[in-house]
């Protein structure tokens, strides 16, 4: 009998540490042999981050984008353990550091862990490939809850890239996060993003095609954050014996040839959704 994957979990205080718990204790293909507090502090039955990376196989890190990439270069320093990075905000340094940190270990981060997200952006890639720019203009619109700190949303984001990708552009070079006051006529090409928050919104997103005769709307919603703690689960079991390299779930889900790109290549813009 294969022995269980030793999961350690980073963030385990917040939202999805709390949830990403549950699903890891309930599965007998894991053991959860450690939680990390954002004050890497003995307390409460947290531990530090040392003990952690000393006895897991996969660190599962719900905390920030900085805080993501130092525990990447920490692991990557040790020769593992392999990581799932579900963190949020990140700068071109911490983006770099986390790259850096794949040529020596294993590393899934995806801008989202939904299987119906992922669907999402195949489709997304799909239908920019197939609907011209001149003719068919892309809006992508989301809402989370009120305590989420970054915007747009790292889904949105991912999605944006691979509408980008499907018109082979960069998303950097079409993209439109605000618009205020008088902003002229829409350029040819650009990929807008508007953003909502309140509440107890789990997760809404919408990327709209629209032309002049007909609008094609392709959305999702999240209803519970279990789906996303199945998925960093899932992504737990798919890289703990994987190759050093930076993957996402496309990957894990083997859709990485549908979303338009090679496997094991994230795309650099996506970053993912909220911990808090």
């Amino acid at each position: 009998m294969t022995a269980p994957i030793r999961i350690a979990i980073a963030g385990a205080q917040g939202r999805m540490g709390r949830a990403v718990a549950e699903t890891i204790a309930a599965d007998p293909a894991f053991t959860l042999v450690a939680r990390v507090g954002r004050a890497d502090a003995e307390v409460d039955g947290l531990v530090r981050i040392d003990t952690a990376l000393a006895s897991a196989d996969v660190i599962i890190d719900f905390t920030t984008g900085r805080a993501s990439s130092a525990l990447a270069r920490r692991c990557a320093a040790r020769g593992g353990p392999a990581l799932v990075i579900g963190a949020t905000g990140f700068e071109a340094d911490d983006l770099a550091g986390i790259a850096e940190a794949a040529r020596r270990i294993a590393i899934v981060r995806s801008g989202n862990f939904s299987l119906g997200i992922n669907m999402l952006v195949g489709l997304v890639a799909r239908a920019a490939r197939a609907l011209p720019a001149a003719a068919w203009d892309i809006e992508i619109a989301e809402a989370h809850h009120r305590r989420k700190v970054d915007a747009p949303s790292g889904t949105a984001l991912m999605l944006g890239d691979a509408a980008a990708r499907g018109r082979g552009v960069s998303l950097a070079a079409v993209e439109r996060r605000t618009r205020d006051g008088i902003t002229g006529e829409r350029p040819t090409g650009e990929i807008g993003f508007s953003v909502l928050r309140g509440g107890g919104i789990v997760g809404e997103h919408s990327v709209v095609f629209a032309a002049e005769e007909e609008i094609l709307t392709l959305s999702h919603s999240a209803r519970d954050r279990g789906m996303f703690a199945r998925g960093a689960a899932a992504a737990a079991r798919w890289v703990a014996d994987r190759a050093p390299g930076e993957y996402d779930m496309q990957d894990v889900l083997g859709f990485a040839g549908e979303a338009g790109r090679p496997a094991g290549s994230v795309p650099p813009g996506a970053v993912p959704p909220s911990a808090v």
